[in-house]
């Protein structure tokens, strides 16, 4: 299984990049007891020429609605999404929020999602947005 590299944290503490590239060498067959980003679209660190109709983050696991956020933020910090991100209803794994058209510029996707074992995790990745030629 690939997954992108996002920035994951966990609630409790930072884990190191060690402890993460070893969650991820034991592959898709191991039950683990957080939800794990498998891949995000925008792709993390992506250069994109237009605005996207949506962020979407596609997680290992099943998520708590009440308790799993997404949202997007501009180079200034300045939250920018439609203010719609949460899990969708038809699928659990998937944490998904709205866009509107965007400015030219860098944008940071920050995620914060509770598993429904109970485990929490976090993180963040950024894409840029530059004109069309």
């Amino acid at each position: 299984m690939i997954r992108d590299p996002v920035a994951v944290r966990c609630a409790a503490g930072g884990a190191s990049a060690a402890w993460l590239a070893a969650l991820l060498a034991l592959g898709p067959g191991t039950a683990l007891a957080h939800a794990f980003p498998e891949r995000a679209e925008p792709r993390v660190g992506s250069v994109i020429r237009t605005t996207p109709a949506r962020v979407a983050i596609w997680f290992d696991g099943d998520l708590e609605p009440a308790f799993s956020t997404l949202s997007v933020a501009d180079a200034g910090g300045r939250r920018v999404d439609k203010g719609d991100g949460a899990v969708a209803p038809a699928n659990h794994r998937l944490l998904q929020a709205s866009l509107p058209p965007l400015a030219p510029g860098t944008y940071k996707v920050t995620w914060r999602v509770l598993a429904v074992d109970g485990h929490r995790t976090e993180g963040d990745f950024t894409f840029t947005l530059r004109p069309a030629e």
